[in-house]
């Protein structure tokens, strides 16, 4: 997706930031902080957050995970993560609409959590799309699922970098990155092996190698040096979205046609408009398809709807 003035915002209070850590104080004995390791393994930070936002955040994040439902042994359960990552309404409407498709489609409902940038200090409500409640909620999964036998699905939605990787932005208060590095030692952390990634960004391509295992199945929406599109704050989806969740995973057809359906929508709308191809890239590890077989055995037999505008006519 392009970045516009997102990145420019995102870069601004970035070196902010970063700033801040490397210089400290003329009189303090602050550590240097080290920003090729925050590249590799993200960072990010809130700002002008008032005390009952964070109140706020602890407990819709306990409510939400207080509803997820346990798994049943002898059944091959999916759990959902779905998650905008960036406060541009695009990624709110398009991570929100991702986990009911998902949900559906492979039983998920009752083990779904949807969490997104902009939360207010209301409750209840959705919690924040942050980098933070991100892991809360891979570790929350991880204590309800059979790791041996149950299946993580996780939707991210944002702004990309094709170095430091997902874009975590939430106006002029929230900024970060979620490097490959970073994404892949929190699963590791949790010990969750059988997965299946969807990453809705800019060179998002970069994640493959550090998270492919033989259990895991990963789609991303460009290649590792390529922009993805459609991810304007006024459209109802970013191209890849609309591709996949809106259109391909609504069908009850199987993942391989599904990508193949999502690709080529991908291609058409690139080529109507004569953008550069985005290359969106498809992995699956030599065991997943045991898990994904079973899965795919829970999608129900008729199609739903699609919803919003498509990508192509928001440009």
């Amino acid at each position: 997706m392009t970045w516009g003035n997102a990145k420019l915002r995102l870069a601004q209070a970035g070196a902010l930031a970063l700033s801040l850590l490397v210089t400290g104080s003329a009189f303090s004995q602050q550590p240097v902080f080290n920003t090729a390791q925050a590249a590799k393994n993200g960072w990010f930070m809130e700002q002008n957050r008032s005390a009952s936002w964070y109140l706020s955040q602890h407990k819709k994040m306990a409510s939400a995970i207080t509803a997820l439902q346990p798994q049943k042994p002898g059944i091959v359960d999916a759990y959902v993560i779905s998650i905008g990552l960036d406060s541009d309404p695009v990624f709110a409407r398009e991570s929100a609409e991702a986990a009911k498709v998902l949900a559906r489609r492979y039983g998920a409902t009752g083990r779904t959590l949807y969490l997104t940038a902009g939360a207010d200090d209301k409750a209840p409500g959705v919690p924040q799309g942050s980098p933070s409640n991100l892991a809360t909620a891979l570790a929350a999964v991880a204590d309800r699922m059979d790791e041996k036998e149950d299946v993580l699905i996780l939707f991210a939605t944002t702004h990309g970098d094709p170095v430091s990787g997902l874009a975590y932005r939430d106006g002029e208060d929230g900024v970060g990155m979620i490097a490959p590095q970073r994404l892949s030692d929190l699963l590791d952390s949790v010990g969750i092996k059988r997965r299946m990634i969807l990453l809705s960004a800019c060179y998002s391509g970069i994640f493959i190698p550090l998270l492919t295992n033989d259990e895991t199945v990963i789609v991303t929406a460009a290649s590792s040096q390529r922009t993805s599109f459609g991810c304007a704050p006024g459209n109802d989806w970013t191209f890849f979205g609309d591709a996949l969740m809106n259109n391909a995973f609504r069908k009850p057809q199987k993942f391989d046609d599904a990508m193949a359906e999502a690709v080529g929508l991908i291609s058409e709308w690139e080529g109507a408009l004569k953008l550069t191809p985005s290359r969106p890239q498809v992995f699956v590890g030599d065991n997943a398809r045991l898990w994904l077989d079973a899965l795919e055995l829970k999608m129900p037999r008729t199609p739903t709807a699609r919803v919003g505008r498509p990508a192509i006519d928001s440009g």
